[in-house]
């Protein structure tokens, strides 16, 4: 199963063609719409959100809601493409309107300039920009749904904003409650206290990143391999999240806190109850030796606060080479939503790639017999 996406942010749109989808996978419409509503959704999100619905168009692959095995294409428009037509038009344009030089700390600008040979930052930022992740979005919800198949959920929340954290651990099942809650916290005194938090950097004209924990549920052991660095099922998951743009970090199960810890507190006891294997604790969040051990997958990612500050950070002008204060892009005060979105969306592709390397299978009558028949 291979993803290709293509697109700017203020382009006509964000495009995907999935590869290797098996035949016969029924495709939900409205999941994915729903999925990438939540997308825009969550307190702290800026104007953007206000002028995009974004609804995905199946171009072909799928016939009667059903895959047919083809490499399924998709296209999420972009609503705002008629404010900028003038300015990103592929047929031609203006391309002195609304030129980006002073370069913005923390973004791709300045290097992406440098690699690419432009003279205008726009070149780069417009693919750089995290409304590429759309097209993740609508990508990863097809392959949540070829999961849902096996039985294996993926789900998460937001456990701090800016350094207000929520220490609690929950339920799988309780995870789903936090999409109803405006920051997609579970505890609502610390959530009061995010929000707080918010109000008080956007009266700054400041920026907040957080921690998103990612969970997934059903997974049997063995996918993944300890045979090969490149085969590891920690090292895709954590690659897929790392290439989420602005997260800086990920760790699995105790991640870095197994590092203050003596063995005996860390690894994970096995006992066997007459019919299965299993362990008490799970502080290899799932995953031993590069392979799923059966157990819940626990992953958190990082988030750095938006580079794009509206009081702006020091600078250099490319063209000038003077001095400046960086631009101030049309952007978010914290997008720690968006971000456990598209995080588990960008999860659920990496992991359905890993089972269908394994499963193989042309048609998911295939795929289904394979995993049904597979050990726990």
């Amino acid at each position: 199963m291979k993803l290709t996406t293509a697109g700017e942010s203020h382009g006509k749109a964000l495009i995907g063609i999935i590869e290797g989808l098996p035949s016969n996978l029924k495709i939900d419409i409205d999941e994915i719409n729903r999925y990438l509503a939540l997308r825009q959704s969550g307190y702290g999100r800026g104007g953007r959100q206000k002028i995009e619905r974004n609804c995905v168009e199946i171009i072909s692959g799928v016939r009667n809601f059903l895959t047919l095995g083809s490499p399924l294409a998709f296209a999420v428009a972009n609503a705002d493409y008629k404010n900028w037509q003038g300015i990103m038009s592929p047929e031609g344009c203006d391309t002195a309107l609304r030129t980006l030089t002073k370069v913005r700390p923390g973004h791709a600008d300045l290097t992406g300039m440098i690699k690419y040979d432009q003279t205008d930052a726009r070149n780069v930022l417009e693919r750089a920009s995290a409304r590429e992740t759309a097209a993740r979005v609508a990508a990863g919800t097809i392959a949540r749904q070829y999961l849902s198949e096996l039985g294996v959920k993926i789900s998460g929340y937001v456990k701090s904003v800016c350094g207000v954290a929520d220490g609690a651990e929950y339920a799988f099942e309780q995870l789903e409650e936090a999409k109803k809650q405006p920051l997609f916290m579970l505890d609502e005194n610390v959530q009061k206290q995010a929000i707080e938090k918010i109000d008080a950097l956007k009266a700054e004209g400041d920026t907040a990143g957080g921690v998103i924990e990612i969970r997934i549920k059903g997974l049997k052991s063995g996918f993944g391999s300890c045979m090969q660095y490149s085969t590891k099922l920690d090292a895709a998951l954590c690659a897929a999240m790392m290439s989420v743009q602005a997260i800086k970090g990920v760790e699995v199960g105790a991640g870095f806190v197994a590092a203050d810890l003596p063995g005996s507190r860390v690894h994970d006891e096995i006992f066997y109850d007459g019919n299965r294997f299993f362990r008490k604790t799970n502080n290899a969040g799932g995953i031993e030796g590069g392979m799923s051990n059966g157990e819940e997958i626990v992953l958190r990612a990082a988030m750095k606060p938006i580079p794009t500050l509206m009081k702006g950070l020091k600078t250099v002008d490319y063209s000038t080479k003077q001095p400046a204060v960086a631009a101030a892009e049309r952007s978010d005060v914290s997008a720690v939503c968006a971000a456990e979105i598209v995080l588990e969306s960008a999860a659920a592709f990496a992991l359905a790639e890993v089972v269908s390397a394994r499963l193989g299978g042309d048609n998911m009558r295939e795929v289904r017999e394979r995993y049904r028949d597979l050990k726990a």
